[in-house]
């Protein structure tokens, strides 16, 4: 992977079994970029028909957050080093096309003051390491950043994957389990629809 590595964390597990890597990344690489956008789209596609705002990243806008040094990019290696997960943070809400980085800062000035209010972006991990600890790998040593820094971190998630796949209630309990965290929703949107019938044919 070209890359600029702006830390490396290396986990070590239970006596026996093997170590997982975990970079931090500022900077992806062409070729890594194009594969983990192959594994974005099999993961987010679907919200295009079932999430009423536009929950999918264009193809310029995922090349350019791999590209953008404000979006940290945590990437966890297997033993092979092949990349085979990325979960994206970042301190500067206009990296974040679809939030407004005011709304935040007014929620949160002390944080934004002291740049630790944070946006947790997506998270992929490949089919194939789907059973292992990968997102476990990536989340801990953000968390632990988190945690070390007092910080204030925002997501968002769409009611499909809520209800779907439980991405609420997974997340909260990934965050609580850090440490003690106060977990609020900030605010809901509702789409609605009006239907008018169809006049008879004249």
């Amino acid at each position: 992977m070209d890359r600029v590595s702006v830390q490396e964390v290396v986990l070590r597990r239970r006596p026996g079994t093997p170590s997982s890597r975990v970079t931090v990344e500022t900077l992806v690489g062409p070729e890594d970029t194009s594969a983990f956008w192959e594994l974005y789209l099999k993961a987010f596609e679907p919200l295009r028909t079932r999430a009423a705002a536009r929950n999918v990243l264009h193809h310029e806008e995922f090349v350019e957050e791999m590209r953008d040094p404000r979006v940290e990019k945590y990437v966890a290696w297997d033993l092979d080093g092949r990349a085979v997960g990325m979960t994206t943070l970042t301190n500067d809400f206009a990296t974040v096309p679809w939030v407004s980085p005011e709304y935040y800062a007014a929620q949160f000035p002390d944080h934004a003051a002291r740049g630790t209010l944070y946006y947790l972006g997506f998270t992929l991990v490949h089919p194939g390491a789907r059973r292992g600890t990968v997102f476990t790998d990536m989340m801990s040593p953000l968390l632990s950043r988190l945690v070390n820094e007092g910080a204030v971190v925002c997501s968002d998630v769409c009611g499909f994957n809520n209800a779907a796949h439980g991405f609420e209630r997974n997340v909260i309990t990934m965050l609580t389990s850090a440490t003690a965290v106060d977990v609020e929703v900030l605010d809901t949107q509702t789409y609605y629809s009006a239907r008018f019938p169809v006049p008879p044919a004249r």
